[in-house]
């Protein structure tokens, strides 16, 4: 007896079964919930009228030994790249990055599969604050003063609120 194997978009590894997507979907919710982030940076950047540039991003962190888990997200959201990172903190293995920084790919791709597939741990809120900057931005806020530190207040409440003394760097740094 030969078993059939699942028929799968174009060249991609993704299978047109709806009930296979429903499980691939389920299974980037919950890795994205242990091992995700959104994140937006304020990075000085004297190219841009007010001299600051909103950096959101999503990403998915893994050890280069689970690259396969990373390409199997890329390969479902249909954007984004993965970036080796050479720094083994703690690890004894380079780093991987899965990151999307598009904001027409975030909003387009990202958000609505969060919407459709929500979260289920404390990352969820984090999502919503990322949403509220991505529509703050949409609305050109990001470029005026005013909007700019409404966004800096939501950034400093994502991601476990960081010690102010970690945001200043030379770098990334949160206006005053």
């Amino acid at each position: 007896m030969t078993s059939k194997k699942p028929r799968t978009d174009s060249h991609q590894g993704i299978p047109v079964n709806q009930q296979e997507r429903l499980v691939i979907a389920g299974w980037i919710c919950g890795f994205v919930d242990g091992e995700g982030c959104f994140s937006v940076s304020l990075i000085r950047n004297q190219t841009t009228r007010s001299n600051w540039q909103v950096f959101p991003e999503f990403v998915v962190t893994q050890g280069e030994k689970s690259r396969a888990a990373l390409e199997l997200i890329q390969e479902y959201f249909q954007c984004g790249k993965i970036y080796l990172n050479r720094r083994h903190d703690n690890h004894r293995e380079n780093l991987l990055r899965y990151c999307v920084r598009s904001r027409k790919d975030l909003l387009e791709r990202i958000i609505p599969f969060f919407n459709q597939y929500p979260l289920r741990t404390e990352k969820k809120k984090d999502l919503e604050k990322f949403i509220d900057i991505l529509s703050h931005m949409e609305k050109g806020d990001h470029k005026t003063e005013q909007g700019l530190k409404k966004i800096a207040q939501i950034i400093q409440n994502m991601n476990r609120k960081v010690p102010s003394k970690l945001l200043k760097s030379s770098e990334t740094t949160r206006p005053t």
